[in-house]
């Protein structure tokens, strides 16, 4: 590859290679530098920055066209963390300037973005010394799992592309080394988006399929459940209620934004 200066970008995601979602930000982003594209070969949602032992790390170069363009890339045998990992230090001739993890089927929101393998990737990145971009957009569960064509991705590129210019010109804050960004359905080029922070209140709500014993199949799914009382500067509220697009800072530092002298004291006294 001729480097010419333009950035250079790793893009992945958690719904597998195939995703129409990961393929519009990879037009999107293709008129902003170089785009690099390594993503699971299987579904993996939910897998967060999980790097499982079983991950076989088979990097299968593919073919891909989209727009009148054929693109190679690269179909990994892992989890989107993973993939950023051998996209790092195998896929691309230098350090990448930005690594974008998207545009996924559904929201991913409140302090269960852990869960997410979209942003875990991002997390992941943002670990090896990259800025890193999350982009998800809102879609019916039943769209979670899918590939389907019937979800239009044009306006959550267009955010895509937003952001990624964005981070690729600044130089970057303490405490944040990682954007989640959230589109509504319905959005338009045109719609405001805001700073949030993640809702302390349940949205992905977990429950338990009835079963007749415990050695069957069983499987604990989730409802969406949008808490009244959400916050009025939080994700949720935001994309949800608002109907705006939510742009959450995220930092790697996960302890308590609390003085550690008086945990100390609460301890001991306890």
């Amino acid at each position: 590859m001729l480097d010419d200066g333009r950035p250079l970008i790793l893009l992945t995601n958690d719904d597998g290679i195939r995703s129409p979602g990961l393929w519009a930000a990879a037009e999107a982003l293709s008129a902003i530098g170089y785009v690099t594209v390594a993503a699971p070969r299987e579904q993996c949602t939910g897998t967060g920055r999980s790097m499982p032992i079983t991950s076989d790390g088979v990097l299968r170069e593919e073919q891909v066209t989209v727009g009148g363009k054929t693109w190679k890339v690269y179909a990994v045998g892992g989890t989107p963390a993973q993939a950023v990992q051998h996209g790092v230090f195998e896929l691309t001739a230098r350090k990448p300037d930005l690594v974008v993890a998207g545009i996924n089927y559904g929201e991913n929101v409140t302090t269960g973005i852990s869960i997410s393998g979209t942003v875990g990737a991002a997390m992941e990145a943002a670990a090896l010394g990259v800025r890193a971009l999350a982009v998800s957009q809102e879609t019916p569960s039943s769209y979670f799992l899918s590939h389907s064509n019937e979800i239009d991705f044009g306006t959550a590129a267009y955010f895509t592309a937003l952001f990624a210019r964005h981070l690729l010109a600044w130089d970057g804050m303490d405490d944040v080394d990682a954007l989640n960004v959230c589109i509504p359905s319905g959005a338009t080029r045109e719609t405001p988006w805001r700073m949030t922070r993640l809702s302390h209140t349940r949205y992905y709500v977990p429950y338990a399929t009835p079963r007749q014993r415990l050695d069957e199949p069983g499987k604990v799914l989730y409802r969406v459940e949008i808490d009244p009382g959400t916050e009025p500067d939080s994700d949720v509220h935001v994309l949800r209620l608002d109907r705006q697009v939510s742009v959450t800072p995220l930092s790697l530092d996960t302890t308590s934004r609390v003085a550690l002298g008086d945990v100390d004291t609460r301890l001991r006294s306890s």
